[in-house]
């Protein structure tokens, strides 16, 4: 077992589009139910819905890579739209049943063969890249470059550059969001609607903008994703969205760098007991599980830890317990 390489391999998944994609799905999420109090289940339907937004808008209509992007956020204001006029009204667990079956739904249509021309169906899209490989402004070198278990490829690396850029930025944003006004009443209504309602303020008009902030970090998330890997339907299943939020309260739900600590301790986590576990059945110290039992163990432990975090630190890392009412 080299137990540098599998280290080698946790420290490189710290920028992968992938970790930058999830950061960003957090803080979006933290924007829904950190800061809004929504129980926004449906995270992976935003994700898909900006990727192929983005791959759509490259590979059926022509359209530049950086406009596509544009077209994959326009898509999750959209998406927001529909989703949050006939539910927001809604509260607790009925929000999160109506989204997470939404997110399906939106699964469903990119997986079925009515659209294969348009969607792929379930080959998913790729063949989209190219004209973002092509803005690359980074020298030509063959191989990958970088230091430690940081060298990658120049078209990752480029992919990189953008989705570490969108990420500060939208950290930037969000938090001289939550220090406005806008974000006092947004909080407030996450303490006590009814008390921000009687005050005045326009509840369902709050949540709306919340959701529909929220969901374009997220579907940013989806098209950061998507600059450094193919789409493909499968990908945005409901342990997706399971994930995220994992990830989020792992940081802190109601915090600005908690979901950018969480998502990268995920990742990291998660790619290190992917490598560690089928190492130690190879050399047979784990001689009651097979390799597949092991790559699933990893998602076992996970759980674990998830329940476990709920239970003794609801708050995350650096969340505050008193920031949230669900652990009052």
């Amino acid at each position: 077992m080299d137990i540098l390489q599998i280290l080698s391999n946790t420290l490189a998944q710290i920028l992968s589009p992938t970790t930058i994609g999830f950061v960003l799905a957090a803080i979006g999420l933290a924007v829904h139910f950190g800061f809004t109090g929504l129980l926004n289940m449906g995270v992976a339907g935003f994700m898909a819905v900006g990727a192929y937004g983005f791959a759509i808008s490259i590979l059926t209509f022509g359209l530049p890579w950086w406009l596509a992007a544009l077209i994959g956020i326009g898509a999750a204001v959209v998406f927001a739209l529909i989703l949050g006029i006939p539910t927001l009204r809604l509260r607790g667990d009925y929000l999160s049943i109506v989204t997470i079956a939404a997110a399906e739904v939106v699964r469903l249509l990119f997986l079925t063969t009515a659209f294969k021309d348009v969607t792929g169906s379930a080959d998913g899209l790729s063949g989209f890249h190219t004209g973002f490989r092509a803005s690359n402004p980074l020298p030509q070198f063959s191989g990958n470059a970088g230091f430690g278990p940081w060298s990658y490829s120049r078209d990752q690396w480029w992919v990189i550059i953008i989705g570490v850029a969108v990420v500060i930025v939208t950290v930037l944003f969000v938090w001289a969001l939550m220090r406005s006004p806008w974000g006092r009443v947004i909080k407030g209504i996450r303490e006590d609607e009814d008390a921000v309602r009687a005050l005045g303020k326009n509840v369902f008009s709050f949540k709306m903008q919340a959701l529909v902030v929220g969901g374009v970090i997220i579907a940013l998330g989806g098209i950061v994703t998507a600059m450094g890997t193919n789409v493909n339907p499968n990908v945005y299943v409901t342990s997706q969205t399971f994930y995220i939020w994992t990830a989020l309260l792992l940081g802190g739900a109601a915090t600005i760098f908690g979901p950018v600590l969480g998502a990268v301790l995920f990742w990291v986590v998660r790619a290190f007991l992917s490598n560690l576990l089928p190492a130690l059945v190879n050399i047979g110290a784990l001689p009651f599980l097979s390799g597949e039992q092991a790559q699933m163990l990893v998602f076992v432990l996970i759980g674990i830890a998830l329940m476990l975090l709920v239970i003794f630190r609801p708050q995350g890392i650096l969340g505050n317990r008193k920031e949230l009412t669900f652990v009052k």
